[in-house]
């Protein structure tokens, strides 16, 4: 199926469903829809970061330190999360993600609620050709250093920022 053609939950800033649409529909409309970020990181604590390929309805070619994607119609975030980080990482069996957060996601273009969590990814990983042109796995200050250089997707930003306040100092 194209990604465009994907029939989204459209929900209100309560995040209470009002309806339904085709995710290009949603996105081309600026549809307030269900999003959800994995923090995916490996046996040493290294976080996969990863660059979007050029096909990418939303942020293509940017660079993203979480895995995911949308909700679909009718699935849960607890659902969409074990299947986006399977997906994107490809590889089978993760444990069930651990949910940490929700916030709400506008940049005047786009609207999405969106659900945090984190996963440990102790498998190789075989991302999707679809989804990533280039991962690695990268330690927290090689992150950082990156944050000023590369194009990250400005909704992975918010939810990186939410995520390093949530933590304790």
């Amino acid at each position: 199926m194209n990604p465009s053609d994907e029939i989204l939950d459209i929900v209100d800033e309560n995040d209470v469903v009002v309806g339904q649409a085709p995710r290009g529909e949603a996105t081309a409309r600026g549809l307030r829809h269900r999003c959800v970020f994995i923090e995916a990181r490996d046996a040493e604590g290294r976080l996969f970061v990863h660059r979007r390929t050029d096909t990418k309805l939303v942020f293509p070619s940017h660079y993203d330190m979480f895995v995911g994607g949308v909700v679909g119609a009718g699935e849960s975030y607890d659902e969409a999360a074990l299947r986006e980080a399977e997906e994107e990482l490809g590889v089978t069996g993760l444990p069930r993600p651990e949910p940490l957060f929700r916030f709400l996601y506008a940049d005047g273009a786009h609207t999405w609620w969106s659900a945090v969590y984190r996963v440990r990814c102790d498998l190789p990983v075989s991302p999707q050709v679809e989804e990533v042109a280039w991962h690695a796995f990268l330690d927290e200050a090689e992150v950082e250093r990156r944050l000023g250089e590369w194009p990250w997707v400005p909704d992975g930003l918010e939810a990186y920022r939410r995520l390093r306040e949530s933590r304790p100092a």
